[in-house]
C-alpha cells in the first residue's frame, strides 16, 4: 500500500493538513474494495482527486474511468447519457446509443454534483447500486453492469432529503463510506504553500518572473475566507502573475484583488426572509378567515329569511334581539352602538329591523335585498381568490406547479381556476 506522501506526489496534492491527510488515508483504504463512496465538501476543494485515487489503487485501474458532471447535463437527456437509449425512443434518437454505465462496465464512474440528479434518475441509479441492473431509455430489456460508483456533492444532503429533493435510500447506498474534504479556510498552514506553487506554475506558463508576497500580504492571504477555496486561490495567483508589473506584491495590492464582501471570517448572516412554510401558514389562516366569514354570512342570511317569512311582529322583534346579540356579542342593550352601518352584517340587522316594522313591504323586495348582500360578499370572495392566484403566479413567473404548491391546491385545480377566471 502506497504512503500518503507518495499518493500526494503522484496526484499533485499539496498540503499537510490533518483533515486532508485523513481523507486521503480513507481513500487508500477503500480503494481495493467495491464499496460505494460519497465525497463531500464545498465547491473548489478538489473533490475530483479522491475518485481518481480510488480508481488507480483498485483492481479496476486498467478499465474505464468516466467522470460525469450531473449538474451540467439537462434533465431531459441525463437518463439517455447515463443509461443509453434505443433508436426511436424519442425525437432525435436516430440510432441506438450506449450510456456511461454500459461503456464503463468493469470500471469506475465518478458522479460529480450527484445532488443535482432529478428524482426519476435517482430511482434508476438506486437500482444499479442495489443489483447492477438498468434499462435503456425506450427499452424493456434489463441489462447488467459491473461499475464502481464514486459520487461527490457540495450540497447539504440532509437538507436536500428533508426538502424531498434527494432520496434518503439512495443517500445511504451512495455513502457507504463518506470522505469529507476540508475547506481552504480550515487549512491555514497550506494556503501560502499552495499560493507559491500556483505562482511558480504560472511563471513557467507565461514565461515571466515568479511573483512573491510581502509578510503583510501573506497575513492578508491567511485571513481571507476563501469562499471559492483552492479554485479561487489559483485564480488570484494567475491574475497577479499576469497583471502585476512589480513582482513583489504588497498587502494593499493583494487586497485589491480580493472580494471586499468576504475578506474576513465574519459570522454567518441569519436568514430573515420568510420561508415557504411561513407563507403556507399565513395562506391557510387567510383562507380559514375568509371561509368562516362566508359561513357566518350564510347563517345570518338564513336567519333573516326565516324572520322575513314570519308574519308575527312580536316574534320578529324577539328574534331580532338574539340576532343583534349574535352580531355584536353578548352585551347589554345600552352598550350597543347603533352607528351608521359599515358592514354587511349591520345592513342585514337593519333590514330585519325594518321588515319587522313594515309588515306590508313586499316579500320579494325583502328577498331581493338579502340576495343582493350575499352577491356582493360572494364577489368579494371571488376577488380575493383571484388576487391570491394572480400574486402566486406572478411570484413564480407563471409556473403553475410552484404556484399550486404555494396555494395548497392541486395543479389541476389551479388550471381549472385559470380557465375559469380567464387569466
Amino acid at each position: 500500500m502506497e504512503s500518503i506522501q507518495a499518493i500526494k506526489q503522484r496526484f499533485g496534492i499539496i498540503g499537510n493538513n490533518q483533515a486532508l491527510n485523513r481523507a486521503i488515508e480513507k481513500a487508500i483504504q477503500v480503494a481495493p474494495t467495491d464499496i460505494s463512496v460519497l465525497v463531500t465538501g464545498e465547491s473548489g476543494v478538489g473533490k475530483e482527486s479522491i475518485p481518481k485515487i480510488i480508481h488507480q489503487l483498485s483492481h479496476r485501474k486498467h478499465n474505464k474511468y468516466i467522470a460525469v458532471n450531473c449538474g451540467a447535463i439537462p434533465e431531459g437527456t441525463i437518463d439517455s447519457e447515463l443509461f443509453g437509449h434505443e433508436k426511436g425512443a424519442f425525437t432525435g434518437a436516430t440510432q441506438t446509443r450506449e450510456g456511461y454505465f454500459e461503456v464503463a462496465d468493469g470500471g469506475t464512474i465518478f458522479l460529480d454534483e450527484v445532488g443535482e440528479l432529478p428524482l426519476t434518475t435517482q430511482v434508476r441509479l438506486l437500482r444499479v447500486l442495489e443489483n447492477g441492473e438498468f434499462l435503456k431509455v425506450g427499452s424493456s430489456k434489463v441489462q447488467k453492469t459491473n461499475v464502481r460508483i464514486v459520487a461527490a456533492t457540495n450540497v447539504n444532503m440532509f437538507e436536500a432529503i428533508e426538502k424531498e429533493k434527494f432520496r434518503e435510500d439512495l443517500y445511504y447506498r451512495l455513502s457507504t463510506v463518506d470522505i469529507n474534504l476540508p475547506p481552504l479556510r480550515e487549512r491555514q498552514e497550506d494556503i501560502h504553500i499552495l499560493f507559491r506553487k500556483f505562482a511558480s506554475d504560472f511563471a513557467l506558463k507565461y514565461k515571466m518572473p515568479t511573483i512573491k508576497l510581502t509578510d503583510n500580504a501573506v497575513q492578508v492571504l491567511l485571513k481571507h475566507r476563501w469562499g471559492g477555496n483552492i479554485r479561487q486561490l489559483r485564480n488570484i495567483a494567475e491574475q497577479l502573475s499576469v497583471l502585476e508589473q512589480n513582482r513583489t506584491v504588497s498587502a494593499e495590492t493583494l487586497q485589491g484583488y480580493l472580494p471586499a464582501t468576504s475578506g474576513t471570517n465574519l459570522p454567518a448572516v441569519i436568514k430573515t426572509s420568510k420561508s415557504e412554510s411561513d407563507f403556507s401558514s399565513e395562506r391557510e389562516i387567510l383562507y380559514k378567515v375568509l371561509f368562516d366569514m362566508k359561513a357566518d354570512l350564510n347563517d345570518l342570511k338564513k336567519l333573516t329569511m326565516e324572520l322575513m317569512k314570519n308574519g308575527n311582529v312580536k316574534d320578529v322583534e324577539k328574534n331580532n334581539e338574539s340576532l343583534i346579540q349574535k352580531i355584536y356579542g353578548d352585551t347589554d342593550d345600552e352598550d350597543i352602538d347603533f352607528k351608521e352601518p359599515d358592514t354587511n352584517s349591520d345592513l342585514i340587522a337593519i333590514a330585519e329591523h325594518n321588515a319587522s316594522k313594515d309588515s306590508t313591504a313586499p316579500v320579494q323586495d325583502k328577498y331581493y335585498f338579502a340576495e343582493e348582500i350575499e352577491e356582493e360578499e360572494t364577489l368579494s370572495l371571488h376577488d380575493k381568490e383571484l388576487e391570491l392566484i394572480k400574486k402566486s403566479l406572478e411570484r413564480h413567473n407563471g409556473k403553475r406547479k410552484l404556484a399550486a404548491e404555494e396555494l395548497g391546491i392541486s395543479e389541476r385545480t389551479l388550471y381549472r381556476k385559470i380557465k375559469q377566471f380567464d387569466l
